[in-house]
């Protein structure tokens, strides 16, 4: 039974019977657990069930099982001889791992809120080159939405070569790596030497990215100072401060559009999105991309109120961090819950350069899960 996840050492089986809800197994460490008849079909593993080398499943549970199987227990594991002829087989241990008293567990961190005095977690470039320094960066950068690389090299397109030790660069209509630096006849925001208000980047888009990397190759600019808030954290606040104002902004769709002479993107959707637990999934802030606002006029001024308290939130001293990024630093993000923006630098005070990109959450998740199987 090909698996990521080693089983062989789980305790044997000392008995299986039929009973009315399945089959009921019993190991020698007197855990018992009750399986369905269906259930166990569905999960055979045999070639005929499940492709031999990309153990993707082929069987199709579409009929009810009105016959009970043959049972047999060899060596501790079990064998079902079906009445169609058919013959599955079962790993003790591997069943033993799937029991569905077993509390499932994941690599992956939940997302924590920052506390005050937050400040992110830093990892030396040399360390995330490591499989324990990679590990401890997605971490981080999944719990809390905001991490450090440090002392890493003047090297244009280093921030590509470290996303894709992650996965695919994640292409937008600004390409698969962009960068942010002040130039003639800008078509964003970020290319300019204005200040920049804490925002998420592309709200227009059906999904926005989810991690945006940025590495620092030059800043000798007087100003430019990063600005990060925590949705997490700005959400909570506002549930607590104003309740009705969290309802109206994540129950009012509105229009995000970015639009220049060779895209127009746009999507309707609210300014915050929460799952049925009241949890964040994401924010969509962003000042210079809201379009116009369409709402019925007896709605606009409650909205605006709610729009201007989440505001004020985002951008108190309570809830922006503020620091100088330096050359050879990279800072990485969660797009979709840690706000991002820059105070005004002076472009002739000295050259300022940053690469960016951006990855998909499920790539880091996936190396995560990755790298912790040989911890």
């Amino acid at each position: 039974m090909g698996e990521f996840t080693p089983y062989d050492s789980g305790p044997s089986l000392s008995d299986a019977m039929l009973t009315e809800e399945g089959v009921t197994l019993t190991w020698q460490t007197s855990d018992v657990t009750t399986l369905p008849l269906l259930w166990l079909r569905d999960h055979c593993a045999c070639p005929e069930c499940r492709h031999p080398q990309t153990r993707e499943r082929l069987y199709v549970p579409l009929a009810d099982i009105n016959e009970a199987p043959d049972i047999s227990l060899q060596n501790g594991h079990i064998y079902l001889h079906w009445k169609d002829g058919h013959t599955s087989a079962f790993h003790s241990g591997w069943l033993y791992q799937r029991r569905p008293e077993t509390r499932l567990t994941s690599p992956v961190p939940k997302s924590a809120p920052w506390v005050d005095n937050f400040f992110p977690e830093r990892i030396l470039h040399a360390d995330l080159l490591t499989p324990a320094g990679e590990k401890a960066w997605i971490t981080a950068l999944l719990r809390d939405g905001l991490a450090l690389v440090t002392e890493a090299p003047l090297m244009e397109e280093e921030v590509s070569r470290l996303a894709e030790r992650i996965g695919p660069l994640r292409t937008t209509n600004f390409g698969a790596r962009f960068n942010v630096r002040s130039k003639p006849n800008p078509n964003n925001a970020a290319y300019t030497a204005a200040g920049l208000p804490l925002h998420i980047d592309l709200p227009n888009w059906q999904q926005p990215p989810d991690i945006q990397l940025l590495y620092c190759l030059k800043n000798e600019a007087s100003g430019g100072e990063s600005l990060f808030a925590d949705g997490v954290r700005v959400v909570n606040a506002l549930r607590h401060q104003d309740s009705n104002a969290l309802t109206i902004l994540s129950e009012t769709p509105i229009d995000f559009r970015f639009q220049d002479e060779a895209t127009d993107i746009t999507v309707r959707a609210p300014v915050i999105t929460l799952d049925s637990s009241g949890n964040l999934v994401e924010i969509r802030l962003n000042n210079w991309i809201r379009d116009t606002l369409h709402l019925p006029a007896s709605q606009m001024n409650a909205w605006y109120r709610a729009y201007r308290t989440l505001w004020q939130l985002f951008h108190s001293e309570a809830h922006q961090l503020e620091f100088t990024l330096r050359p050879g630093q990279m800072v990485a993000f969660d797009n979709r819950r840690v706000l991002h923006g820059r105070r005004e630098f002076d472009p002739n005070s000295g050259a300022r350069h940053l690469q960016g990109t951006y990855l998909d959450r499920d790539m880091l998740a996936s190396r995560l899960r990755v790298l912790a199987r040989h911890s």
